[in-house]
């Protein structure tokens, strides 16, 4: 895993938003009219594009957009693991995934958000409100889906003369969130075995010579959502801990120079009034065996814990990844921003253990994005100057 030796190096969370004719595969098959010599051709033809325009804006360290996952990042298990169904639910049912004390507390605004997501997803040929329910032994089936995307990022990457990139999975406490057990004895039981079967895709994706980037919003969400069921503080950090110690099981052996651990707070532009705070979990976070953390820092709930690294130390040889430009905002940052948010972390973490980057993706799945595309090229253009106007300060 390189570090910023002469410069501030840039990269980002993973998920670009994707091509018409990627989405175009995906409502096809969802439709039963696939093409699957067609999706693959463009899958591969698509990568490369992608790969070589992040490399041609000053992204150093690419991904493949996550233009293979046909569902969202964490969804895309299903398509992967054996042991889950899908159960439709009624149009009355509860919707699994809108709870939390921030959905309770501006349930007006929410309500307005929802619908416009789901109409938006209804007209791009998104899949149906259902939850996910684990009915049997869970293992992992998705090598040739997997191994088509390393692929596809190689040759990308050797095309557009890259030298470092990175595929984004979930971690375990992420992969098909708001999951339902029915076959395990207990719900840690399950979780273990998710990152027994998880491992699979970590050790192939580094065995294959990327980084891999294990995606965690759920880590820090859950607390939202455990706080509205009327769980403490503790009852979250032992949930938690819980789940870092599965991670941590998923990847042990793993060359921790291969691995990026990012936690974020969710994608969504709400209030998250009752995200928990960042302090209360960095030991945690940093209790995960990896090369480096790749942590939301540019929005405006969360852009002043940046302090917290006054305290929490950053051990030897790992790199912090600090986000410095929103996913959640069509507003454009400023490159002089972007370089105070940049050197202000330099000067605690060290200005060669800094690569900057994003708070998160930008589409949480192939049919919804945050951002216009236009706009997501332009913020990342924004930190490919600001990260240069950094240079400049750091390295004078």
């Amino acid at each position: 895993m390189k570090h910023s030796t002469e410069r501030i190096l840039t990269t980002h969370v993973g998920s670009l938003i994707r091509p018409q004719e990627i989405k175009d595969h995906l409502v096809a098959k969802i439709n039963g009219d696939y093409d699957a010599e067609g999706h693959s051709a463009s899958l591969s033809r698509t990568v490369a594009g992608i790969v070589a325009k992040q490399s041609d804006i000053g992204i150093d360290v690419v991904s493949d957009g996550e233009f293979g996952k046909g569902i969202s990042w964490s969804q895309y298990m299903i398509e992967r693991l054996s042991g889950f169904e899908r159960r439709p639910l009624g149009n009355d049912a509860a919707d699994p995934y809108a709870a939390g004390e921030d959905r309770q507390r501006f349930a007006a605004f929410y309500k307005e958000m929802d619908e416009a997501d789901a109409a938006a997803s209804r007209s791009e040929g998104g899949v149906v409100k259902a939850e996910t329910v684990c009915t049997g032994p869970i293992a992992y089936t998705g090598q040739a889906e997997l191994q088509r995307d390393i692929d596809n990022m190689k040759a990308a990457m050797e095309a557009a003369d890259v030298t470092e990139g990175f595929l984004p999975v979930a971690a375990p406490a992420s992969a098909i969130p708001d999951r339902r057990n029915e076959y395990y004895s207990t719900d840690e039981e399950c979780v273990f075995a998710l990152a027994d079967a998880m491992r699979t895709e970590y050790k192939t994706i580094t065995d294959a010579g990327l980084l891999v980037q294990i995606d965690d919003a759920r880590a820090a969400v859950t607390y939202d959502r455990m706080l509205s069921a009327g769980a403490s503080k503790d009852d979250f950090l032992a949930w938690l801990a819980m789940h870092m110690e599965a991670l941590n099981h998923a990847i042990k052996g793993l060359d921790e120079q291969s691995i990026r651990y990012h936690v974020c707070w969710g994608s969504w532009p709400g209030p998250h009034t009752t995200d928990v705070a960042f302090r209360d979990i960095a030991d945690l976070v940093l209790s995960i065996n990896a090369g480096a953390y790749v942590i939301e820092g540019a929005n405006p709930r969360h852009e002043h814990e940046w302090r917290v690294w006054e305290d929490v130390k950053l051990a030897d040889g790992k790199v912090l990844i600090p986000g410095v430009i929103s996913h959640a905002t069509n507003i454009v940052e400023h490159p002089e921003l972007v370089a105070q948010r940049i050197t202000r972390l330099a000067a605690l973490v060290g200005r060669e253990n800094v690569v900057a980057s994003t708070d998160c993706g930008f589409a949480q799945t192939p049919f919804h994005q945050r951002t216009h595309e236009t706009i997501q090229w332009a913020k990342l253009e924004a930190l490919a100057a600001g990260a240069e106007i950094a240079r400049k300060e750091l390295w004078a």
